[in-house]
């Protein structure tokens, strides 16, 4: 397995930036030197940076065994929007993230190999960046995602006491383009062919059970497919480390062969 650590400078952001970049070594020896891999930009939740999944989770082990190059930024308390104060987070992973990445790794620029997934609020920021860019992602996970922000809104004194700084002090988010239900909506009503897959899970303990519930319903009610399970679970990364293992089972990617298997298949070639 292959761990980067990459830090370059964001000309969106105007600060220098750092991202983790995960993919197995196998994937050269088995699909040839020229190969472009899809590619999984995992985002982290709102204390946390591009560090925490390789730090909290198995997420090398788990992606050694797919053809997939995992990219993991660093966005500080954004919930990946361009913030009230200024700094521009969504643009920086919507567009020049994908820039930079496809100039300095293998992977493949085609939205059928692109896949955004999070935790937290790395669950909301990867709806959002699939529901408003239907056209770049092919599917969109979200575990214990803050899915319902609207309703997040009446507890921001205690949960985000930054909230005027990222959305703004008067900022409505209801039928706003923060607003996930909002966005899902004009998604479905566009009748686009090109709607992203969708996969939704959060635990039944988690203190943002009720807002995934939210967005599942309205979801139904407009009839946006999308794949959800529920468990046993609480907003903690044991949750968190099963669950990133069913979504790289549920994204279409392609198994590599096993080291043995390679090793093998060298040994019949020569």
């Amino acid at each position: 397995m292959a761990l980067i650590h990459f830090d370059f400078f964001s000309e969106t952001l105007r600060l220098s930036s750092s991202i983790k970049v995960a993919f197995s070594q196998r994937i050269k020896q088995q699909k040839g030197s020229d190969h472009r891999s899809p590619v999984l930009y995992l985002l982290h939740g709102l204390s946390d940076d591009h560090t925490t999944w390789t730090r909290r989770t198995s997420i090398e082990r788990y992606a050694e065994a797919y053809d997939v190059t995992v990219v993991m930024p660093a966005v500080h308390r954004s919930f990946y929007r361009n913030t009230h104060a200024g700094h521009r987070y969504y643009d920086y992973v919507a567009h020049e993230l994908p820039e930079i990445c496809q100039r300095y790794f293998s992977i493949s620029e085609n939205r059928d190999d692109t896949f955004v997934a999070g935790l937290s609020m790395g669950g909301y920021g990867a709806f959002k960046l699939a529901l408003s860019n239907p056209d770049r992602y092919a599917a969109a996970a979200s575990l214990s995602g803050v899915l319902d922000i609207a309703a997040l809104a009446g507890d921001r004194e205690e949960r985000l006491p930054d909230w005027p700084s990222i959305f703004g002090p008067e900022a409505v988010i209801q039928n706003s383009e923060d607003d996930l239900l909002h966005l899902a909506s004009k998604l479905k009503a566009e009748n686009r062919a090109d709607i992203p897959a969708l996969y939704q899970c959060c635990g039944t303990e988690d203190y943002l059970y009720l807002a995934n519930q939210s967005f599942l319903a309205h979801s139904r009610s407009i009839g946006l497919e999308l794949d959800y399970e529920e468990g046993p679970g609480a907003h903690e990364w044991g949750y968190w480390d099963a669950s990133i293992q069913r979504v790289l089972n549920w994204l279409p990617l392609q198994q590599l062969e096993s080291d043995l298997a390679t090793a093998a298949n060298a040994t019949e070639t020569k």
